[in-house]
């Protein structure tokens, strides 16, 4: 049996406000962050008739408290590889390349002109202070905003805003379904970043598309508690090899090398055997898939060590090797000194190893036969 250890990171509303409603008016300066996620919504008096909008909690989705005139909530702690449970409100899902964590919301619009219509855009009109990390995603309500694919990057430009409520809209007291969203990308080497990044602010733009006029907007800001805060993450899997034994997903890895012998008499399938001083090497290729994020380094390292050893350690022997014809060299059994297998593991990268385990020849007194079983823990560590 092997083990494989990785350091891993760390009510829903039916008509709840989202954002309050949303009127004609000169935006004014974002609140000053204060290390912490607020959606941030300001609000004036439209002259009659130009219309108003509202974006409530949609079930299951992100729901929060008014303070004043700032809607409340957060995206909290987020990392690239998805560990751990999103913040209540959030979906999270993973993707080849990052995690987005995103909630649907409802459009509402009143007081457009008996046979208006109206649409409504967004876009990041304050961006965070690491772009790269933290990217803004908009889903338009001609989409699934409860899936990743109905997701993409918000706009950050006022002239060619993203498209929430498109032409040819929809009039008074319409319920319609967008998506706000942050995708969190991997991102290592010179330009990673994890800690605390607040601020980043939200136009939204009602425009009546009978008059193809701005009637009425509204901000939001990233900024409230816990903290917007992308975190570290690094997760290390092993795989089934072509060819090779099946390695079992349990609550730890598995592997079976069923019946061997000194003399490499009938090896199973998915093992072959390599002759060794003192006996018959059964060897096998498996996969060692190291992902990780926002760290400063670009490579891993991926090293090995018997946690737990035969209890015939003299007939039975943990080799490993970077090819299946070897050389083969004993698997440290010591936690503090244990084996490297690379130091220049990629991120998402697959890496085929051989594990060998050497079988004795040998007869006499002390001679095995019989079942035994040993535990190897794998870590990873990236600088």
């Amino acid at each position: 049996m092997m083990r494989a250890r990785c350091n891993e990171p760390h009510q829903r509303p039916t008509s709840q406000a989202f954002l309050r409603d949303a009127r004609l008016r000169d935006v004014a300066t974002p609140k000053a962050a204060l290390i912490i996620l607020v959606l941030t919504v300001f609000m004036a008096t439209p002259a009659l008739g130009q219309g108003s909008f509202q974006l409530l909690g949609a079930p299951g989705g992100l729901r929060g408290t008014l303070v004043g005139n700032d809607y409340v909530n957060t995206f909290g702690a987020m990392n690239a590889l998805g560990i751990g449970a999103p913040q209540t409100g959030l979906t999270l899902t993973t993707l080849s390349n990052g995690a987005l964590y995103f909630t649907p919301y409802i459009v509402q619009f009143a007081g457009l002109p008996n046979g208006h219509t109206a649409g409504l855009t967004a876009y990041v009109s304050t961006n965070f202070a690491h772009p790269s990390a933290l990217i803004v995603q908009n889903c338009p309500d001609t989409a699934t905003c409860t899936s990743a694919g109905g997701f993409s990057a918000m706009s950050t430009s006022a002239a060619v805003p993203s498209v929430v409520v498109p032409s040819p809209g929809i009039g008074n007291n319409v319920n319609v379904t967008g998506g706000l969203g942050i995708f969190v990308p991997d991102n290592n080497g010179a330009g990673a970043f994890s800690g605390v990044d607040n601020g980043a602010v939200i136009t939204f733009r009602m425009t009546d598309l009978n008059t193809n006029t701005v009637v009425a907007t509204a901000i939001f800001t990233f900024n409230a508690t816990p903290s917007t805060q992308v975190q570290t993450a690094v997760q290390l899997t092993l795989a089934t090899a072509a060819g090779g034994l099946t390695v079992q997903p349990a609550g730890d890895y598995q592997m079976a090398f069923g019946n061997v012998n000194g003399l490499g008499i009938g090896p199973g399938a998915g093992l072959t055997t390599v002759a060794a001083a003192g006996g018959t090497i059964y060897s096998t290729p498996y996969l060692l898939q190291p992902v990780f994020s926002d760290f400063t380094s670009t490579t891993a390292t991926l090293k090995v060590f018997a946690s737990t050893n035969f209890a015939h350690p003299t007939s039975l022997i943990l080799e490993d090797a970077a090819v299946a014809t070897g050389p083969y060299a004993a698997i440290s059994i010591a936690a503090g000194a244990p084996t490297t297998m690379t130091s220049a593991a990629a991120d998402r990268s697959t890496i085929t190893r051989f594990l060998g385990l050497l079988v004795s020849n040998a007869n006499g007194a002390g001679v095995f036969a019989g079942n035994d079983s040993a535990t190897l823990t794998f870590t990873i560590t990236v600088p």
